[in-house]
This record gives structure tokens, C-alpha cells and sequence, in this order.
């Protein structure tokens, strides 16, 4: 156990999170998504939804500021709105960063090509359709003690 580290992290993850580098990727699927096809490392999160391994993730990685969409979510053909699981992503996202995270949408196979990628494929158990993200990490906004 680690203080100020939730207890759903995993080692997988964690170590996952500290190699990646700034505007590396991470996906976040759900339970429909064909994660294993990807080619990239999985980190099975079955007691999670989306947002919440959204969660996860963004209470300790920073998300990018150098692009206009540090989430990008997967849309199904003809969706005009946003789909209830995306809109709570982009709430915990936008929550945890302190500052409004809109997102960006991709097609469901342009989001396939896109998480082949990724660093992981964190496959969560989430049952809403569509509930598939990529997260940009970002920097910290400094480094080290402070003078």
C-alpha cells in the first residue's frame, strides 16, 4: 500500500502511468471494445466503469495543454449528441483538472487505428456503448521543491 494513492490503482497501471512521457496516450475502453486486438499492453479493470478508470488515471496524470483535445472519445455512426458516459468522462476530467475539458470525437475506426498507439489499454467493464477514450498526458506544472 501507498499513502494518497487510491486503492483501485494497480501496480500495472501505476508503472504504466510513470513510464509515459508527455503526449503519450493511454486508452480507456469499454467492455465491447476488442482490446487484446490492439497489440498494445491491457490492464483489466473489471470492477470499473469509464469514468471511473478515467478517474483513476487523471487524479494522478496530468492531461495535455499543448492540444486542444487531451480526450478524444469514440462516436457511433449518425451521433449528433453526446452520449451520457462521454459526458461523465469529460465531467471527472474536466473536475480533476480544474479547467473545461471538451473533448474531441473520432469515428469508431479511426479510434481503433488510433489506440494501436496507445501505451495501454486500460479495459474496463463499462456496458454503455461508446463509453472509449484516448487521455493525452500533459507536464506537471513544475518540478521539484519549490525555492
Amino acid at each position: 500500500m501507498l499513502k494518497g494513492i487510491n486503492t483501485l490503482m494497480t501496480p500495472e497501471l501505476l508503472g504504466v502511468l510513470a513510464r509515459m512521457g508527455h503526449g503519450d496516450v493511454i486508452a480507456v475502453v469499454d467492455s465491447n471494445y476488442p482490446a487484446y486486438a490492439t497489440g498494445r499492453p491491457v490492464i483489466p479493470m473489471p470492477s470499473l466503469n469509464s469514468p471511473e478508470a478515467v478517474r483513476l488515471v487523471v487524479e494522478l496524470m496530468p492531461l495535455d495543454t499543448f492540444v486542444e483535445a487531451p480526450v478524444r472519445y469514440m462516436i457511433g455512426e449518425g451521433d449528433t449528441e453526446l452520449r451520457e458516459v462521454t459526458r461523465d468522462v469529460l465531467a471527472v476530467a474536466t473536475e480533476l483538472e480544474g479547467r473545461e475539458i471538451s473533448g474531441a470525437a473520432m469515428e469508431r475506426f479511426d479510434f481503433y487505428e488510433a489506440a494501436r498507439s496507445a501505451s495501454a489499454v486500460i479495459h474496463t467493464q463499462e456496458t454503455r456503448p461508446y463509453g472509449c477514450y484516448l487521455l493525452t498526458k500533459g507536464v506537471l506544472p513544475s518540478f521539484g521543491p519549490q525555492d
